[in-house]
């Protein structure tokens, strides 16, 4: 399983960053979740690693706010056949294809689903911004199996005892205690931008 951090609001040389948040998930087939908040952005930086958009099965989309969805458009113009999931598309938990499943829809203002991505050390969840609360969409993401890794936006989440038993720590995008999770958890903290690799 491999995860490439497409768009987020740092990058790495050679990238462009903006307020938002996009990354290739690839295992038996590529998926595109997220799309930042700009589609000029999002294709140059796509472009620059490499990744053809022509080879990505589907989009899908954590929640309907403009720096999550912003590149969508732009994105469809090069790859028009491509499936879109938006967070309505699933009430419940759902196999989106092998080795990926989506959480469903969590929260009650902002309706925002999760990716749960299998690996031989565990699953790993994938959030936009974790609107609902990244201690929710980690229970909801249990009934799926063991939670190896947390990658994505983690918004205001300050319960960090959650975190205990998660080995991959990757916060991104919108997290407002990134600092104090660096410290609580440094040997499993991994820092990720625009750019970044995640290969388990």
């Amino acid at each position: 399983m491999k995860i490439t951090i497409v768009y987020d609001n740092d990058s790495n040389a050679g990238l462009k960053s903006g307020w938002g948040f996009s990354c290739l998930i690839e295992t038996q087939e590529r998926i595109l979740f997220d799309t930042g908040d700009s589609g000029e952005k999002l294709i140059y930086n796509l472009k620059q690693l490499n990744i053809q958009p022509e080879n990505i099965a589907a989009v899908v989309i954590s929640h309907n706010h403009w720096d999550h969805t912003g590149g969508l458009k732009e994105f469809l113009k090069v790859k028009n056949n491509a499936q879109v999931f938006h967070p309505e598309s699933f009430s419940k938990s759902t196999k989106i294809c092998t080795g990926i499943y989506s959480t469903g829809a969590l929260g009650t203002f902002i309706k925002e689903q999760s990716l749960v991505v299998n690996t031989e050390k565990g699953n790993v969840v994938v959030t936009g911004c974790a609107h609902p609360g990244l201690e929710n969409i980690i229970e909801k993401s249990k009934e799926l199996g063991k939670i190896y890794g947390v990658v994505g936006g983690f918004h205001g989440f300050s319960r960090l005892e959650k975190l205990q038993k998660i080995e991959l720590i990757a916060p991104c995008h919108c997290t407002q205690y990134k600092q104090e999770i660096r410290e609580t958890y440094p040997a499993q903290f991994r820092e990720v931008k625009a750019g970044s690799i995640i290969e388990i």
